[in-house]
């Protein structure tokens, strides 16, 4: 049964890889279409460009995993294109003591109901220490030291959504962006309680025990980018500009770099220059 869900994941992984190349294929043309020598590029020739083996693909995948096809460390997605409960990323890092975080990140998820989890980080004693999950036909939660709140954000749509999250342990004071904009905020989510450091941080599966025990139910399916994660509120107007695609304010506690991002069970890391494909893609 192992061995089955092993070839079917490779089987997917593939496809998806498919689906990547011709993505890729298809904004090359779009930049060459001025190109007179490209315009003379008719059907014909097209047809007898031998298809790429499955090998190659598998090794330019890995080669792409590698890091090799990136422009620049920050400029890469991950992609976890089935719903199981051993595809997910892992930071390398742990986060220390917090009195207060933002988490911002850009993803993609086409899957309804609920696009799982994007994140969760589990400590020794709480596996809920900060996790947000959209679960079944429930509303998007945050949950703090296993205490919840519902933010009003909707995600599941298949384009590219900028999302923050903003806490602090005075009152539980909680913030929610979406694409820039502030959607909900609320207090007494875990007031005064420090966020615990020492734990795993997970992305695309929720954690039953501390980097473990995963519910496929719970997964996230689809594409992650720029995790970042700062122990500070960050201002409206920073959250705004980093929406937009004005600026770009690597986390001081994580941030979102390939050398810092591990991934696991078929997940893999995609070249993305964000700004731009999100152009294409909305």
């Amino acid at each position: 049964m192992q061995l089955r869900e092993t070839i079917l994941q490779q089987k997917e992984t593939i496809v998806n890889q498919l689906e990547t190349i011709k993505e890729l294929t298809s904004k090359l043309s779009r930049c060459e279409s001025d190109s007179e020598a490209f315009r003379k590029i008719n059907k014909d020739t097209m047809d007898d460009v031998p298809k790429i083996p499955n090998d190659t693909i598998d090794v330019l995948g890995k080669t792409m995993q590698r890091g090799a096809g990136f422009k620049s460390p920050e400029n890469f997605k991950i992609s976890l294109p089935l719903r199981t409960n051993y595809l997910f990323g892992q930071v390398k890092k742990s986060l220390p003591e917090m009195y207060a975080f933002t988490i911002c990140m850009w993803l993609k998820s086409g899957l309804s109901p609920g696009i799982g989890t994007p994140f969760s980080y589990g400590v020794p004693g709480q596996a809920n220490e900060i996790v947000l999950i959209e679960w079944g036909h429930n509303p998007i939660e945050l949950l703090i030291n296993d205490k919840v709140a519902q933010l009003p954000l909707s995600l599941s749509d298949g384009r590219w959504h900028h999302v923050c999250i903003t806490w602090t342990t005075r009152d539980g004071l909680w913030e929610a962006y979406q694409d820039g904009q502030r959607l909900g905020s609320g207090e007494n989510l875990a007031p005064w309680h420090p966020i615990k450091p020492g734990g795993v941080l997970i992305l695309g599966q929720e954690q039953d025990v501390v980097g473990g025990r995963f519910d496929a139910t719970q997964a996230f399916v689809g594409e992650l980018s720029h995790f970042n994660v700062w122990d500070r509120v960050l201002r409206s107007t920073d959250i705004t500009a980093m929406s937009n695609c004005s600026s770009y304010i690597p986390g001081n506690v994580v941030a979102w770099t390939d050398s810092n991002i591990e991934v696991f069970g078929g997940a893999s890391k995609w070249p993305l220059e964000l700004c731009e494909d999100r152009l294409f893609d909305n």
